[in-house]
């Protein structure tokens, strides 16, 4: 455990480079009302210690009711934060969110599943801590970057089962059935769906009525701008539905955060008319020592430069894309994750797992405590673990140890997977 002075001295030796200015604005326009957001800039790593502040904006698509969202909205910071070791410094608090982001969405989607209500939603969850991006994200909502190069980077993967291969694919493995939906005749319409409950979808918070192969566990990437900034749009469907990401980026050059927000949802809504709510937030990252001023749009002569697309959704492998953004100064990647296996995503800890001060193991989903013959190794019995030994932690209390076998497709009871 490292001193709070300690960490405080650290903190403001790093503060030495001048972290950017942030602005931003939100513009929204509402069909079912399921649609909401969470824009706050004063959250802090380290208690007492305003120069550590870091901001969080997300956007939330409900579906089948507003329940869902409004609960995740109200609680999933806290869970995330509450799965971050304490004592760490910056770097070592960015290094753990990924896995801290998996746990607080499992988590978030555990307690709501309690509620038995059944809707769902998509999350879009970006974190901000100086020139650091982190995203992390579940449904078809979508973070995207544009650099003051000219560049826009999708931060993001869509989890429609229309478009994503991957997701079909686990989905049937674990049990779930992807179809259209028959109509009279045999004729079949609309996107793919999942069966039972017809979501378009492969992963969202909520949704207990469909299955729990539709899973909570997020696509996470972290990326470092570099110090010419630049600006985030994150948004519903109902924005990417009507425009591509380099349309969006494209309609609100040279706009500040707040009207450029507005201009997103107007083109939006010129393109394709109000068919469901649509949500968008705009966020400058700015340099402190240049003026307020939004991305400007590339001079003419590149305009047959290439916009680069980060993710799985590219023809190129992500790494090569990276390096190519890398060379010219926008983006270094520091982090990209998206499985669906939590024995993938939470990794391994070589010291038996993570205690109280009282001796006592926590979970590493819900953090309750756990006596040392109370947890089950998160790698006990997965076919998909990355470690060796099974006794290592982190460890699962039993409710999260049921919860990650079902949305493998295995029996809460622990029967063997045919």
């Amino acid at each position: 455990m490292v001193p709070l002075a300690a960490l405080i001295k650290e903190e403001a030796r790093s503060e030495k480079l001048e972290r950017p200015l942030l602005r931003y604005g939100c513009a929204s326009q509402s069909k079912k009302g399921e649609d909401f957001f969470l824009m706050k800039t004063d959250c802090v790593r380290v208690t007492g210690n305003p120069s550590s502040t870091f901001a969080v904006f997300a956007v939330l698509d409900g579906h089948n009711g507003n329940a869902a969202a409004i609960y995740t909205r109200d609680n999933l910071l806290n869970h995330v934060l509450s799965a971050v070791p304490r004592g760490l410094s910056r770097d070592e608090w960015l290094h753990a969110l990924p896995r801290a982001l998996v746990a607080g969405f499992v988590k978030t989607d555990k307690e709501f599943q309690t509620k038995g209500q059944t809707s769902g939603t998509t999350v879009t969850f970006v974190i901000i801590d100086g020139w650091t991006v982190t995203v992390a994200s579940v449904g078809d909502s979508r973070c995207i970057l544009d650099s003051q190069g000219g560049a826009v980077s999708l931060l993001t993967v869509d989890h429609r089962l229309e478009e994503n291969v991957e997701e079909r694919e686990r989905v049937t493995a674990s049990g779930g059935e992807v179809g259209r939906l028959s109509i009279v005749g045999g004729a079949e319409i609309g996107p793919l769906r999942c069966w039972p409950g017809g979501l378009c979808l492969s992963r969202s918070i909520g949704d207990i009525d469909v299955g729990e192969f539709i899973v909570p566990i997020p696509y996470v990437k972290q990326v470092k701008l570099s110090t010419a900034g630049g600006r985030l749009i994150i948004a519903s469907d109902g924005i990417w539905d009507a425009l591509s990401s380099e349309s969006a980026a494209k309609s609100c050059h040279g706009l500040p955060a707040e009207l450029a927000a507005r201009q997103v949802v107007k083109e939006a809504l010129r393109t394709r008319g109000l068919k469901d709510d649509t949500t968008c937030i705009v966020v400058d990252i700015i340099p402190p020592d240049r003026s307020v001023k939004p991305p400007q749009p590339p001079p003419k002569k590149m305009n047959k430069f290439k916009s680069f697309i980060l993710g799985k959704r590219s023809k190129e492998p992500a790494n090569k894309l990276a390096k190519k953004l890398s060379s010219v100064g926008i983006v270094e990647e520091l982090f990209e994750e998206g499985s669906a296996m939590l024995a993938e995503r939470l990794g391994t800890e070589s010291s038996g797992g993570t205690t109280t001060s009282s001796g006592l193991f926590t979970c590493a989903i819900c953090q309750v405590d756990l006596a040392p013959s109370e947890g089950v190794s998160v790698h006990a019995g997965s076919i998909f673990s990355t470690s060796s030994k099974p006794w290592e932690g982190p460890f699962l209390c039993s409710d999260c140890r049921d919860k990650k076998d079902a949305m493998e497709g295995k029996r809460p009871s622990g029967v063997k997977v045919l």
